[in-house]
């Protein structure tokens, strides 16, 4: 029965993932419609990561009075429905009003099954759950992608995954059963008993450092997925339908990378697979910084998304080690509101630089993310040292 949950676990987070992409595929085709500039992707997506952070604030509140199993089913039902809206909306604010529930609905999805599977389940299973969210990132995409050369438009690549998460809705609530009476394996139960306040956790060191280091990732990730396919279509020559396909090699990649990354811990620790991560980001955006060609571009779409595979998970895992155990859950949650205040931030911000300088700064940006994400892990490692000894 176990397995079987984690079965409905790694479905949900595929379910995560399937939407995660679209919005950045898609716009390319959707902007002049609605008669808006290009850089008003930025604010969809600022409103999709404000209701994730606070969802993601009252996850554990929900989770404690209704269930992870009922709260990743009402949140993946929450998202359907918002999909459904975004495919019928005729104007920029319907989009906006339509991103509320897109936002509350993947939030409480990310942050439940996050902690349940980190409470319940080997830490291996942590690089494999995000592997399944690539891999709906990776095929969301592919299905905006054929419904624009198909000829259906953009409403209906939506629709698509909409009815994808109804089906999912449908067998979650099946399974709820299951989420009853499990135990942890991954030594749970050594929370303190009473919650450490955000002046307190400040305080700890490293904590500023790592929280600095999570929201830097975000930016690097979530700028990628939003833009990528403007900086295909818009500046390396790629027409808006390819570019909505090939923006999915971003997803592989770090789909690829997860599912590997699960087997590197083995061998590899925490740090050594986040510095190696650092570095293979850093290739790929010197492979799009290159007047390399159309091939070497997307190398440096896969190469990013390879880069950023193990660097999330492995923050997170690394956590008690940095922090001790007692703490760990703490921190981790900060650590997730960092990482959504970068995804509301950040990507928001590359849509000024490129409404109004130019979408060619895509991997200038990038790199100046990556530079301070990896100078603030180094000092992660420095301040907190003696618990990696």
């Amino acid at each position: 029965m176990i397995h079987l949950l984690l079965v409905v676990i790694y479905l949900s987070f595929i379910s995560l993932g399937l939407p995660d992409a679209l919005l950045g595929s898609a716009w390319p085709s959707m902007y002049a419609g609605f008669d808006v500039p290009i850089s008003y992707a930025g604010v969809i997506s600022m409103i999709i990561a404000l209701g994730t952070v606070v969802s993601s604030l009252q996850s554990d509140r929900l989770s404690r009075s209704l269930g992870t199993g009922k709260v990743t089913a009402f949140s993946v039902a929450l998202t359907a429905a918002a999909l459904f809206g975004f495919s019928v909306s005729r104007s920029f604010w319907m989009l906006c009003l339509w991103a509320i529930p897109y936002g509350v609905g993947a939030g409480s999805v990310d942050a439940s099954l996050n902690n349940y599977v980190a409470l319940h389940y080997a830490s291996r299973h942590m690089s494999w759950l995000h592997c399944m969210w690539g891999i709906g990132a990776s095929i969301g995409p592919y299905i905006m992608g054929y419904a624009l050369t198909g000829g259906q438009g953009w409403p209906a690549g939506y629709r698509s995954i909409a009815v994808l998460q109804v089906v999912l809705t449908a067998i979650l609530l099946v399974s709820l059963p299951l989420w009853k009476g499990q135990r942890t394996d991954a030594g749970a139960g050594e929370a303190p008993d009473k919650p450490l306040t955000l002046r307190e956790i400040f305080r700890i060191p490293g904590a500023k450092e790592v929280m600095i280091a999570f929201f830097c990732y975000s930016a690097v990730e979530q700028t990628t997925s939003l833009w990528a396919s403007s900086y295909l279509a818009l500046h390396a020559g790629f027409s808006t339908e390819q570019a909505a396909g090939f923006a999915s090699l971003f997803f592989i990649g770090i789909t690829v990378g997860r599912a590997f990354s699960g087997f590197l811990t083995i061998r590899m620790d925490d740090p050594q697979m986040i510095r190696l991560g650092q570095g293979v980001i850093a290739v790929g955006i010197i492979a799009l910084l290159l007047p390399l060609g159309e091939f070497f571009t997307l190398v440096g779409l896969i190469l990013i998304g390879l880069g950023c595979a193990p660097v999330f998970p492995c923050i997170i895992h690394s956590t008690p080690a940095h922090f001790g155990a007692d703490r760990s859950q703490a921190v981790i949650g900060v650590q997730m509101a960092s990482a959504y205040i970068g995804t509301c931030v950040m990507p928001p911000l590359f849509g000024l630089i490129a409404n109004h300088i130019n979408v060619a700064w895509f991997p200038v940006y990038l790199i100046l993310s990556l530079a301070v994400m990896v100078w603030m892990h180094e000092m992660l490692l420095k301040k907190s040292g003696q618990r990696l000894s």
